[in-house]
């Protein structure tokens, strides 16, 4: 299956390098079962055409990624998830998904924004992903 560009985004003013989003992002869908063994990712014109950022920046993502043994390149084909990869327990998700909760707490602190204002603001980007 190839994965749309779509599936990633990425935000230039978190402090976080677009290279290290796109990575985190690909390990996440990979950690969650949405990206499986044998997809293929998009090309890497395709994805810094859609984001709007350098083709070299998607590059140093995936040449990363093929390193740590996430996706391998294929020739002709291009790059793909390259073994299954055990969804991890929720515990383990959770973990990886801390240290942006811990960057959206720090903001939300600095804006005096209450619990329940950075709630609604969270609930419908969840929706729009469908994760009501």
């Amino acid at each position: 299956m190839q994965v749309s560009p779509s599936y990633f985004q990425v935000n230039p003013s978190s402090g976080v390098p677009i290279y290290r989003q796109l990575m985190d992002q690909v390990r996440a869908l990979v950690a969650s079962g949405r990206l499986t063994e044998g997809d293929l990712l998009p090309s890497v014109r395709q994805v810094a055409q859609d984001l709007q950022v350098n083709q070299m920046t998607v590059s140093k993502a995936y040449s990363l990624l093929e390193h740590d043994g996430v996706v391998e390149r294929v020739r002709g084909q291009g790059m793909r998830v390259n073994h299954k990869s055990p969804r991890g327990t929720v515990k383990e998700r959770q973990d990886e998904l801390r240290p942006l909760l811990e960057q959206v707490a720090t903001q939300a602190y600095q804006l005096a924004l209450t619990r329940q204002q950075v709630m609604a603001a969270l609930a419908p980007l969840l929706k729009e992903r469908g994760n009501e």
